[in-house]
């Protein structure tokens, strides 16, 4: 994220309104990566993509299966200010 924020030329409340982030978030993730990353306790975890067919028009256009057997998943075109703040809230629990 901060990489493609410093690569797109915008101010950080442009980008920040684009992707839908707080500045906070985003000023976050900047001071983990000056801190060295992974070392702060970054919590990135490796992605499998599946279903790489062509879609059908039923596709949901995206799906995280997280621990427990919870699972988030959005349409093509969803609100992604909602989903900010959904994963906002889930990142306090």
């Amino acid at each position: 994220m901060v990489a493609e924020y410093e690569g797109s030329g915008l101010s950080r409340v442009e980008f920040c309104r684009k992707q839908g982030l707080s500045l906070a978030t985003l000023a976050r993730y900047r001071k983990r990566q000056a801190q060295g990353g992974a070392a702060c306790g970054s919590r990135w975890v490796a992605v499998d993509v599946s279903g790489a067919g062509p879609r059908s028009q039923a596709s949901s256009g995206l799906a995280v299966s997280l621990a427990g057997g919870r699972r988030i998943e959005v349409g093509c075109g969803f609100d992604a200010a909602t989903l900010a703040q959904l994963l906002g809230l889930l990142e306090r629990v």
